[in-house]
């Protein structure tokens, strides 16, 4: 049973929550971009929060499914259709054998993720089955979709139950928390680092007081700033340390860089701050040319935002049980 790629979309790459513990080594963690939308579109498809899921990015593929199968689809608004009807995000939805799901315009945001109840059958690297496109491993072969893929499915949904199935699914009411929601802010929450001393007074009050523009060599590695500059009160050479998703590096040109899921493993730029990672997928959902302010937070805060965040998951899991239940009573491992 599985899936193919009539279309590739223009950069559709498996994503989990990624590739942990092998930094030292120069392995990048990767991962989905949105790894709130990741998780919201695994929990709605009744899978674990962490089955990959297919990130897709702006221009998204054309799919056509060769089994019956259960779909969830979150982040970006890219205009889903099935067999040329719409469909919502954030719903979990019956496909058929012989359907097909296609993208069309972005409403909003620029990376929806796709999941699929049992997941896509792709293999684990080093304890992930995120794609590294770089280093050419992960995923599916270590690249992008392209036409004339096949997915193998690892669970299909038994033909016999699919109208029920289907209108079971629908009559669930889905409330999602507000925290669990894209919802738009005027600044993004950022605490100072480390290195933050070592920048000018002028610095500190462009970060926290000035809009910056993300630049066309924004991607997955990390989203080049443009805007007023984040001077150092004097030239300093740092030792290479490990880096984090979320940090604010600034290179000798005094623009700053959000490194995002694919940075590289360690650096030695100075961070003047880190991104609060709740506000993550505000990044992440920036299309190139958009604009971000930040303001400032401490660590406790952030901390907080984050317990909220994971409890709000949790809630999420035991309101979407009734949705489990039906697909586990009602699949068959291939």
């Amino acid at each position: 049973m599985s899936i193919t790629v009539i279309k590739p979309g223009l950069l559709s790459t498996f994503q989990d929550a990624g590739r942990r513990g092998h930094q030292h080594l120069g392995v990048p963690v990767s991962g989905a971009m949105d790894n709130r939308a990741h998780r919201l579109a695994n929990l709605l498809a009744g899978n674990d929060a962490d089955e990959a899921t297919l990130e897709i990015t702006l221009t998204g593929p054309e799919l056509r499914f060769d089994a019956p199968a259960c779909i969830a689809i979150s982040g970006a608004r890219l205009s889903p259709s099935l067999n040329g009807q719409a469909i919502p995000n954030d719903r979990p939805l019956v496909v058929h054998a012989g359907d097909k799901l296609t993208f069309g315009a972005r409403q909003s945001g620029v990376r929806a993720y796709l999941a699929w109840h049992g997941g896509i059958d792709v293999p684990t690297v080093l304890g992930s089955r995120s794609t590294y496109v770089r280093g050419s491993f992960g995923g599916l072969e270590g690249r992008a979709l392209k036409k004339g893929d096949t997915l193998a499915l690892c669970t299909s949904l038994r033909e016999h139950d699919l109208q029920s199935l289907e209108h079971e699914l629908w009559k669930i009411k889905i409330y999602l928390p507000a925290i669990l929601g894209l919802q738009p802010r005027v600044a993004l929450r950022v605490m100072r680092g480390p290195h933050t001393g070592l920048f000018t007074e002028a610095a500190i009050e462009n970060l926290f007081s000035a809009a910056y523009r993300a630049s066309p060599d924004s991607e997955r590695m990390g989203y080049r700033l443009q805007g007023p500059l984040l001077p150092l009160k004097q030239p300093t050479q740092l030792l290479s340390e490990s880096t984090s998703f979320g940090a604010i590096q600034v290179p000798a040109d005094g623009q700053p860089i959000i490194l995002m899921a694919d940075r590289q493993t360690t650096g030695g730029y100075a961070k003047i701050a880190h991104v609060a990672t709740v506000d993550l997928p505000l990044i992440a959902q920036c299309l190139p040319g958009e604009t971000l302010k930040f303001t400032e937070c401490t660590l406790e805060q952030a901390q907080r935002l984050d317990a909220q965040r994971d409890a709000a998951f949790d809630q999420l899991k035991q309101m979407l049980a009734p949705v489990r239940a039906l697909l586990n009573g009602g699949s068959a491992s291939l």
